[in-house]
């Protein structure tokens, strides 16, 4: 039987694209050749990476506008490495709202100064710092969108007053509408929201590019993988492949502001529950919280096995609490139904009524 699959990473994805990409395996195009083994140089597949670029800007607004889709391999955490290698000259400015964003700021320490304008370390990063200002001098302003172990996600972006802002958006890329033409370089991890492990989406305003005296290898530079489109080096061609199909699929549903829509209705429904549910309490704060990521928390531990033999029963996957969190966490990316957070919700009522 199939799951209700609240796993925040690798993660659902439609069951259209799944099929698609299933029988591309095995025979892609009609070509008797599978997606697998096909030259990435072939006109089957250059024709998919330049679809799934022109998706991309397409769906974010930022068609004509100086902007470049790329498809890259290493995560996002090579991105960490990247952006500093690309843009970090004298100093950069960091919010640090988490693990990824203590791991972006580690790299970025290697090529310049970093000030860390706020921190929400203090409370276990369950909250989004507030009225912090960006440095006039600095280079750029790196942060990170959502905080997937905490669960917490940024509702507003400060202004940099032209410095050029930087965003790893891994585990919300393309859930909400906001103005993409805001950032200067955004990058995330395809296994959320947009396709399998194994590539990184990276959209960049070229304008940003070459300012920095140091001299970058070539496949750390973004220019290089600008002029190759993508085909510096071997692309991950499975990965790419599913990341545009799943980007039809976003397009044919409406686009961005009709999945925010439902990303919104499914995340009123966990919430709701939590709040309402005497056994339960959230993580985060109320204010920040992630319409893709809701961690919280039984308030009796005595309940714990009767909670997961009911989540079993129902058969829910994937939302054990990661560690530096413990509890809960389901993750409510794009491609996960409604109604399956209306069985996770159900079973929380459920808990209530046998406690």
């Amino acid at each position: 039987m199939k799951k209700h699959n609240f796993s925040a990473g690798p993660c659902i994805l439609p069951q259209s694209v799944f099929k698609q990409a299933s029988q591309a395996i095995l025979d892609f195009n009609n070509s008797g050749l599978s997606i697998l083994e096909i030259s990435h140089r072939s006109k089957d597949f250059v024709s998919v990476m330049d679809e799934a670029q022109k998706l991309v800007l397409d769906l974010l607004n930022l068609e004509g506008k100086g902007y470049k889709a790329l498809f890259l391999q290493g995560g996002a955490s090579t991105q960490f490495l990247m952006t500093a290698y690309n843009l970090l000259e004298n100093k950069a400015a960091y919010l640090n709202t988490g693990t990824w964003s203590s791991k972006a700021i580690k790299e970025a320490k290697l090529f310049g100064d970093v000030e860390e304008v706020a921190s929400s370390k203090d409370e276990n990063f369950n909250y989004i710092p507030k009225n912090f200002n960006v440095p006039a001098d600095a280079d750029y302003f790196h942060c990170t969108s959502n905080n997937t172990i905490f669960g917490t996600q940024l509702k507003e972006f400060p202004t940099t007053g032209g410095i050029p802002l930087v965003c790893d958006m891994s585990s919300d890329i393309f859930s909400k509408k906001l103005d993409f033409s805001k950032f200067g370089i955004i990058y995330a991890g395809a296994q959320k929201n947009m396709g399998p492990a194994g590539t990184t989406l990276v959209v960049i305003k070229e304008e940003i590019l070459g300012k920095v005296s140091r001299q970058i290898p070539s496949m750390m530079d973004y220019k290089t993988h600008i002029d190759k489109e993508s085909m510096f080096n071997t692309p991950p061609v499975f990965a790419v492949y599913t990341s545009m199909l799943t980007l039809k699929w976003l397009k044919e549903k409406g686009g961005i502001e009709a999945i925010q829509k439902l990303n919104e209705e499914k995340a009123a429904l966990i919430y709701n529950e939590i709040d309402r549910n005497p056994l339960f309490e959230g993580f985060a704060a109320v204010e920040d919280r992630s319409i893709m990521n809701a961690t919280f928390n039984l308030k009796d531990e005595k309940y714990k096995s009767l909670f997961e033999d009911l989540v079993k029963a129902a058969h829910i996957n994937g939302i054990n609490g990661h560690r530096s969190v413990g509890g809960y966490r389901a993750s409510m990316y794009n491609a996960l139904p409604k109604e399956s957070v209306e069985v996770l919700v159900n079973v929380m009522k459920e808990l209530e009524t046998q406690a």
